[in-house]
């Protein structure tokens, strides 16, 4: 069993998701949206900091994602998203949280199946991957399809890893 925490930052609003995953089993935990009021960008890093701390504390995940900075429509979009995502690094791994990162394209493949899917299709797969009685607000949607990427690429990992020592035992019983 590990829980994870995953983190769809953002300057506006940063979306969060918590996951347990067992094996190829993934279960709901927690999601939301921090909602960050207009001003100085320093403060609302700060929030974000402060609210994943919190979020952190609360559920002592093993492990998190914060998903990779994309090209934003302009420069400044794009910095700004940067330094929020760094915000929520550093929740993470201030707390003692290993933080894994994915790209959007690689979050939606893995939940969806295709890299190019809309907003709608994530939020769909996500209610239907985690049981959810409705669909999840988009950002976190965005977050709890981040965390269960990971956790399929750890059991992927995982199976990876023990298949040479199958092979190996059954080399030796023949």
């Amino acid at each position: 069993m590990t829980i994870i925490l995953g983190v769809d930052p953002g300057s506006q609003k940063t979306g969060f998701g918590v996951i347990e995953a067992v094996g190829s089993r993934h279960r709901y935990i927690a999601s939301g949206v921090i909602r960050l009021p207009r001003g100085a960008l320093p403060a609302r890093l700060d929030i974000i900091f402060k609210s994943l701390t919190s979020i952190i504390d609360e559920y002592s995940p093993a492990e998190a994602v914060v998903e990779e900075v994309f090209m934003a429509k302009s420069a400044g979009s794009a910095l700004k998203l940067g330094q929020a995502r760094g915000a929520a690094v550093v929740a993470c791994v201030s707390n003692d949280v290993p933080v894994a990162e994915y790209t959007a394209r690689q979050i939606k493949k893995a939940v969806v199946g295709t890299g190019a899917a809309d907003k709608f299709q994530v939020q769909h797969m996500v209610k239907l991957l985690l049981k959810l009685p409705a669909l999840p607000q988009e950002d976190a949607a965005d977050a709890l399809a981040a965390a269960i990427c990971h956790a399929n690429a750890r059991q992927g990992l995982q199976s990876m890893a023990a298949e040479p020592a199958l092979r190996l035992r059954r080399g030796r019983l023949k």
